[in-house]
């Protein structure tokens, strides 16, 4: 989970009050977060750092200073800041002036999207430049997959000259000098020889193509998302007016990442100014975007469903404070449903939250606002009676049976790559659940079947006597469109023999006993699965319908996985034969 420092001196003057460690502590938890170590009180107030963990990754408005101190303040029944004095609308955009950045169409395969904004009013201090960085690289690393799609720069204003230009350089023909150095180095060459090359450089390496921004003067700014310039974009104490800007791969992650920069620092009394970026394709918010913008979509709740779910008795009014205390805006509406009179709020959340996505999260909000020590405790009124689930009585049925045909269980993750979970397996991913924002490639899909599971033990298992014959009971999961969910996940067996005789007819007859033995007759037909090799596959039909498959690995997907003898596997779905 992220971990923030926070400046004592500046979060306590956000905060509008003082709090001792232990009563901080009980209050943090309206941010779902706690502290993780409280500072030495020997050391001088302006320069404790509280150290603070956040228990949830989707609110990376909380991932600062001034996140943390406003959804304290914002809980205590503060009054509202006013973000829509900076805050372009579909169909009501601010005005930019000549702050204006172009976007060379050369980027759409490279790093094709952009936002900007400037913060100005007043010179930044020490503490709040520290939180600042903080912030940036805190989205950039947790949001922003490593800076992969979301980077972030600033750069002071005075010393630039509008309007920007975001374009595709010759990385081995481009020179500038970056910070921390007192050299001009090629682009090339800052991926090799500086430290934060060395650190990101692994996001441009393969392109032919490297990102420049540059103002109207040709002066560097920066080569997102590595390094700034020594120029530009050497941002210090002092400063006053700053650009911000944000790139990336994910447009919608971008534009939240600039609300809520935006707002943190409109919310620390500077002024922000919005940017517009001119992009030559579609990027989701148009092609002119001008940030600082408001997308974020109203979510509907109902009274009924949030005291059923919270086993309360709020009243309209103490839903509205609550949903209030958590800096949301709350319309309301009488409405019939069924026959029977309730409450519908709408709730439009603030700019700088985009975690809104079911009736569910606006009742956690309910939660919360109200104040979670606020419920009282009650004991189950229902008796029941610990029990197996069936699916997991079948399943160790199947599991002592795979055992008696000489294979071992295995155990793996359910969360994988790309690289893994298609690629290797040449199958289609428009089924393939990916998760929205991963923190790792590694894991970044949720596996469809289990035979990738396999093969990936069998590839670092050369050394081990052949045959080797494994197997696993598990989860996968898919996208299914007769689900309310959009996906399905079912339990499956996946096995897998591996040797010199790995083949069909072993496989079959291992599938005809596995099936004998759990009470089921089954045919075989023809099958297409590119997993296996094209006339060595079967599908199995049990009452008409296809549950599983097995046959001989396609010599492609061995070769994928590195795995040098010929392999015999097979998948079946457990829940259909139950």
């Amino acid at each position: 989970m992220p971990k923030i420092e926070v400046n004592e001196n500046l979060f306590f003057d956000l905060l509008g009050k003082k709090y001792d460690y232990d009563v901080l502590e009980k209050k943090l938890t309206c941010a779902k977060a706690e502290l993780d170590e409280k500072p030495d009180t020997s050391v001088p107030a302006d320069e404790r750092v509280i150290k603070i963990e956040l228990n949830d990754t989707n609110r990376p408005d909380l991932w600062s200073t001034n996140g943390v101190a406003r959804q304290l303040r914002l809980h205590e029944g503060s009054v509202h800041a006013d973000y829509d004095t900076f805050m372009s609308r579909k169909g009501a955009v601010k005005d930019c002036g000549n702050r204006i950045v172009t976007v060379d169409p050369e980027l759409r395969n490279i790093r094709p999207f952009m936002v900007a904004f400037v913060i100005s009013g007043k010179a930044i201090d020490d503490p709040m430049l520290k939180d600042v960085i903080q912030t940036q690289e805190k989205l950039a690393w947790n949001f922003g997959r490593k800076r992969k799609t979301i980077s972030m720069g600033l750069y002071r204003v005075a010393d630039i000259k509008f309007p920007v230009h975001y374009k595709a350089v010759d990385p081995d023909k481009t020179s500038f000098v970056p910070l921390a150095c007192t050299e001009p180095m090629t682009c090339r060459q800052i991926l090799t020889e500086h430290p934060k090359g060395k650190d990101y450089g692994w996001i441009l390496k393969d392109m032919e193509k490297f990102p420049l921004l540059t103002d109207d003067a040709g002066e560097v700014m920066s080569m997102a998302p590595i390094i700034n310039s020594a120029t530009l974009g050497a941002v210090k104490v002092g400063d006053k007016d700053l650009m911000v800007e944000l790139t990336g791969s994910d447009m919608e992650s971008l534009m939240l990442s600039a609300n809520i920069v935006a707002c943190d620092f409109a919310d620390c009394g500077y002024e922000i100014l919005p940017v517009r970026v001119d992009h030559p394709y579609e990027t989701g918010f148009g092609m002119s975007v001008t940030a600082p913008f408001y997308f974020q979509p109203s979510t509907k709740a109902y009274l009924s469903h949030i005291n059923k779910l919270l086993g309360s008795a709020f009243t309209t009014e103490e839903t509205i404070a609550a949903l209030y205390c958590m800096g949301n805006k709350v319309t309301v509406q009488k409405v019939t449903k069924d026959g029977t009179e309730d409450t519908e709020f709408v709730l439009e959340p603030p700019p700088y939250r985009n975690d809104f996505l079911h009736e569910v999260d606006v009742i956690e909000d309910v939660m919360i606002g109200r104040g979670v020590e606020t419920f009282e405790p009650k004991k189950p009124s229902d008796f029941t009676i610990g029990r197996l689930l069936p699916v997991t009585q079948f399943s160790r049925k199947a599991k002592t049976l795979m055992v008696g045909l000489g294979y071992q269980e295995m155990i793996f993750n359910y969360v994988g790559s790309k690289h893994d979970y298609i690629d290797n397996m040449g199958i289609d991913p428009a089924k393939v659940i990916e998760i929205a924002n991963p923190m790792s490639e590694n894991y970044q899909f949720i596996r469809p079947e289990i035979i990738s599971s396999l093969l990936r033990a069998e590839s670092g298992s050369a050394n081990a006597q052949f045959p080797h014959k494994i197997f696993e009971i598990g989860k996968v999961a898919y996208l299914c469109d007769e689900e309310n969910t959009g996906t399905r996940t079912r339990q499956k067996l996946g096995f897998l023999t591996a040797g010199a005789n790995a083949n069909f007819n072993d496989a079959a007859s291992e599938v005809s006993a596995l099936l004998y033995f759990l009470d089921h007759k089954y045919e075989v037909k023809e099958s297409s699965d590119p997993r296996f090799i094209p006339g060595r596959q079967a599908a199995v039909i049990v009452n008409g319908k296809e549950v599983g498959v097995f046959g001989e690995v396609h010599p492609q997907v061995l070769t994928n996985w590195a795995v040098s003898v010929p392999c015999a596997a097979g998948e079946i779905d457990l829940e259909e034969l139950m």
